[in-house]
């Protein structure tokens, strides 16, 4: 009885310890899929000719965040840990909505073209995960509230 008194709490100090690092794992895998699911959505949308640029834009930065928001799994989609609902607010060729940022650059030899063909559509989706077991949050890089924050950061062609 003894014995065992002395190895139960450091065994279920490991066993906690894995316990945390596996919802770690598990959220930063999906919130770089969901954001890899954001970018394809971005890549396909479609150019609409009767709207402006801007306006198109941000059509496909809503496809973009609706495809993160379908791909988040078990992840909580609301505020504090994710915040993906709201007005985009524009800042050059980079879109930033809560945790959504969506940004254009254009590579060497491609034009500039109101369809964004051929240009590279970077998707970044930031999640804070609220750690749970205190002593192990205490050895992970976390913020005032106690959360960790994992991104999701995806590059892909626009289509």
């Amino acid at each position: 009885m003894v014995e065992f008194a002395l190895i139960l709490t450091p065994l279920m100090m490991i066993l906690l310890g894995i316990m945390q690092i596996a919802l770690v794992l598990h959220a930063y895998v999906s919130i770089e899929n969901a954001a890899r699911e954001g970018a394809r959505e971005a890549t396909i949308y479609l150019y609409d000719r009767t709207k402006t640029k801007l306006q198109n834009d941000e059509g496909r930065a809503n496809a973009a965040r609706n495809g993160i928001l379908a791909s988040m799994g078990v992840l909580s989609r609301t505020a504090p840990q994710f915040a993906g609902t709201g007005s985009w607010t524009a800042s050059g060729s980079t879109y930033t909505s809560g945790d959504v940022r969506i940004t254009y650059s254009l590579p060497t030899g491609v034009t500039e073209s109101d369809p964004r063909t051929g240009q590279y559509v970077r998707v970044q989706a930031t999640y804070h995960l609220d750690l749970i077991i205190p002593f192990i949050a205490a050895m992970l890089p976390h913020d005032a509230s106690n959360r960790m924050t994992l991104t999701g950061d995806v590059t892909m062609v626009v289509n």
